[in-house]
């Protein structure tokens, strides 16, 4: 079940012994999710967080305490993703605790809950949005390309919205923030020929978060909820199982695409 920490039993094409896995926006929602995930996998991982310290210090402590091996197998580093000078310090952590960095996953992400129209869209929500989910994902994704393992393994995961496809109203700041991510990702997988390093973006649809949740009424959420062809909201876990398979040796000739994994919600 999504949160449960456990050590996970798969193939050696799909398990991440001996990487290192940096995830922002890893205390709460998807992120949370895939941090324990690919820790699963065998992944040693760095727990990126902005403000909610004691649920990722909590994790780290969880993560640390379900592994066989004495040494830290997670760390939570503190660093606000739009800004640069942060973002570097936390690939600077990451690779004085545990060496090589293997894997970034960009998970961190606002939405506005007011979901306004793009005429009533304030300057302010705007480039807040784009701060995080834009410009956070550029400081990331720019350090991850010059400091990823070279050779095979490295691996650069951006999480960006099913919202892209469908455009629906009350989301332009958040979609136009993340359409910029999804070309953004394409790009770099081309830059980063011979590289052995691959980018790619995974675009939730509806996933039952607290990101997904804050603002929206009960019909509202039953609403989205039906409109999708199997009948539910997606979970944590229908995402990481796919950030998981992209991370490992089994994804690798997967690069440069966006995959939208949302039950049919968008197609």
């Amino acid at each position: 079940m999504a949160g449960e920490i456990t050590r996970e039993h798969a193939s050696s094409s799909s398990r991440l012994d001996g990487r290192v896995a940096i995830v922002t926006g890893a205390s709460r929602g998807i992120g949370r999710a895939i941090a324990i995930h690919l820790h699963s996998l065998g992944a040693r991982v760095v727990l990126n967080y902005a403000s909610s310290s004691t649920k990722a210090d909590l994790l780290a402590s969880e993560l640390n305490a379900s592994a066989t091996l004495s040494h830290p197998q997670a760390i939570a580093v503190r660093a606000d993703v739009s800004d640069p000078d942060q973002v570097k310090l936390l690939f600077d952590r990451a690779e004085q605790e545990f060496g090589s960095i293997h894997i970034l996953v960009n998970s961190a992400g606002v939405l506005d809950p007011k979901y306004p129209t793009l005429a009533n869209t304030s300057v302010e929500d705007w480039d807040m949005t784009f701060n995080i989910n834009t410009k956070g994902a550029f400081f990331c994704c720019k350090e991850a390309a010059n400091r990823l393992k070279r050779g095979g393994n490295g691996r650069i995961i951006m999480i960006s919205t099913s919202v892209v496809g469908s455009l629906l109203p009350g989301y332009a700041a958040y979609a136009a923030s993340k359409a910029a991510v999804e070309t953004m990702t394409k790009i770099v997988a081309k830059e980063l020929k011979g590289t052995g390093v691959t980018a790619n973006a995974v675009a939730p649809g509806p996933v039952a978060t607290d990101l997904f949740f804050e603002g929206k009424s009960e019909e509202t959420i039953k609403m989205i909820a039906d409109a999708c062809p199997l009948g539910r909201l997606g979970e944590p876990k229908d995402v990481t199982h796919v950030v998981g398979f992209l991370a490992s040796d089994a994804g690798e000739w997967i690069n440069g695409q966006v995959i939208r994994v949302n039950g049919g919600f968008v197609v």
